[in-house]
């Protein structure tokens, strides 16, 4: 462990050094995580990027946020809705909390595919403030078998058309263009070759993005569902961001008013 904390500290301060990053602008800070189940990571490991964030629901119970900060939690993706009616009961408290401590943030939306896309970005929307501090929000579009209620699978041209229509309503109301969040089997039946325009989140728990997701551009890779971080209790998922902290910074400029 302390091969590795030293590792992603170097890689921390390089990526300071080229980039010209403001350290001061986002308070930044090498991670210091854990992981329950840790693996091999074929094609390439997460530990080469300097910028790693959460994403959480109410599984994660009480979360405090100013710990999860000073161990390196840079940026953080919250469950808000799901499907036409649903809103994740700690979606209000962790948003306003990861706010409080300073942590960039993002609200995301699962797909139910049982209900039309017009309606569950409504739902989004009537639920998700439209504040200029937060990241893009985030569609997140998975196969759910476990669902008690749906377990449709429509064809990749309706996914495909049922997508546009809810980023489009999104990006129009907070005008910002949505991040796609998605696992590797859906990608492969759904998802591959479209959708260049937008910026990608990949769920990769074994392998780097390259390997599950070969010529696809991504912006954030979640790479364990296993993880461990001082300010929540159990598991929890961690992400890196594609590029160095003098990028993450820019990157919030321009999506963000965070100064």
């Amino acid at each position: 462990m302390r091969n590795y904390l030293l590792f992603l500290f170097a890689g921390f301060f390089s990526g300071c050094t080229t980039s010209g990053f403001d350290a001061s602008a986002f308070d930044l800070r090498a991670p210091k995580f854990g992981d329950s189940k840790p693996v091999p990571f074929a094609g390439g490991s997460p530990k080469i990027y300097p910028i790693h964030g959460v994403d959480v629901s109410k599984y994660q119970g009480d979360i405090d946020w100013r710990k999860l900060k000073s161990a390196g939690v840079s940026f953080a993706f919250i469950k808000a809705t799901e499907g036409r009616d649903h809103t994740d009961e700690a979606f209000k408290g962790y948003w306003k909390a990861a706010k409080r401590a300073g942590v960039p943030r993002a609200a995301y939306h699962f797909y139910y595919f049982c209900s039309s896309a017009r309606l569950q970005a409504n739902w989004f929307i009537r639920n998700v403030p439209k504040d200029p501090t937060a990241m893009p929000p985030v569609l997140d579009v998975e196969w759910n078998p476990a669902s008690k209620t749906c377990t449709k699978k429509p064809p990749p041209s309706r996914v495909r058309s049922e997508m546009r229509i809810f980023l489009k309503i999104l990006e129009k109301h907070y005008g910002k263009r949505p991040i796609i969040y998605t696992a590797p089997v859906f990608y492969e039946e759904n998802l591959k070759g479209s959708f260049r325009n937008y910026s990608f989140w990949l769920r990769s728990v074994i392998a780097h993005p390259r390997v599950k997701y070969p010529k696809r551009r991504w912006m954030f890779w979640q790479y364990t569902g296993t993880g461990r971080i001082d300010g929540v209790k159990g598991n929890i998922d961690i992400n890196v961001f594609n590029g160095s902290a003098g990028a993450f910074n820019r990157w919030l400029r321009t999506v963000t008013t965070l100064k």
